[in-house]
């Protein structure tokens, strides 16, 4: 009853707006798409959309299919991506999505020498999933999430490769640069800068501010890591960042690290993936790179 291409009609009029931009994206006729909703309305006895104006409006049963749509198509497409690459002799893609700021320049260590090791496998890095990646995953949007802070759930599994610590970054004339470690309470009265993530996923607050009861003076998200710690050479805040990060900025800024309390805040960068996709040896070839790799991420 419900076809392929009814899902991508709904999807389609919900990206679009209307029935004429809908039609132009499906490369369909405004006619041709309205008889096939027409049709499957009848069969289900339930309507599709409204029209609000000139604009349309998914009613619950289209909201329905909507969800439908987003689930299935992706799989469809990624399937049909795969095979069309296979016919052509290639092995596949490997579509990267990142959920760390800074895990780029990690990524790139690993990148390099699967290149090599597998020229007919491409890789695309998706951005567009930071901070999102585990719906990424379950729509097969990305095969492979890069992730500080894995969320276990069934169907996923995730592999640790690379050890590191989450330390403050203050500007190298700081007045407690000496330090070897610094509880929360002594920088109170900071500025602190981040990326812009929820309060809630920050290393800084969960491990450090919030178990002893205090939080900095003042907040401020940045979004590069560039600008965040030309900032806190300038003595405009401070900030918490991989301990790998920090030195090699540190090679052309004033900074330093100074770790979050007398033990310190111990991380792990880990990959992400579909239980399901277990076996496929491009991606388990990728994971083992990662975990084998030692190198310090230079900055690039």
């Amino acid at each position: 009853m419900i076809d392929r291409h009814h899902l991508a009609i709904v999807r389609a009029v919900d990206r679009q707006g209307t029935l004429t931009e809908a039609a132009a994206s499906l490369h369909l006729t405004q006619s041709a798409l309205s008889h096939a909703i027409k049709k499957l309305e009848q069969q289900m006895g339930a309507a599709i959309w409204q029209r609000d104006g000139r604009n349309l409006r998914l009613t619950p049963a289209g909201q329905q299919l909507l969800a439908l749509a987003n689930r299935l198509l992706p799989q469809f497409e990624y399937a049909e991506t795969q095979i069309a690459q296979m016919a052509k002799g290639l092995r596949g893609e490997l579509r990267i999505g990142m959920e760390c700021h800074p895990c780029y320049q990690w990524l790139l260590t690993v990148v390099a020498p699967f290149f090599q090791a597998w020229p007919d496998v491409d890789v695309d890095v998706k951005q567009a999933f930071q901070f999102g990646g585990l719906a990424a995953l379950f729509n097969h949007d990305i095969d492979l999430l890069v992730t500080p802070d894995p969320l276990y759930k069934p169907g996923l599994d995730f592999t640790p490769v690379f050890d590191y610590e989450q330390v403050l970054v203050l500007p190298a004339n700081h007045p407690l640069s000496t330090r070897p470690w610094l509880a929360a309470e002594d920088v109170r009265d900071e500025i602190l800068l981040s990326y812009p993530v929820e309060v809630e996923r920050l290393d800084v607050f969960n491990h450090f501010f919030v178990p002893a009861g205090c939080s900095p003076r003042k907040h401020k998200m940045i979004e590069t890591t560039d600008i965040m710690l030309q900032m806190v050479a300038a003595g405009r805040g401070i900030a918490a960042l991989p301990d790998w990060l920090v030195a090699n900025y540190a090679q052309t800024l004033p900074l330093c690290a100074i770790s979050m309390g007398e033990e310190g805040v111990g991380k792990q960068i880990h990959l992400g993936r579909r239980e399901a996709d277990a076996g496929l040896d491009y991606l388990d070839a990728f994971v083992a790179m990662a975990a084998g790799t030692n190198e310090v991420p230079q900055r690039a």
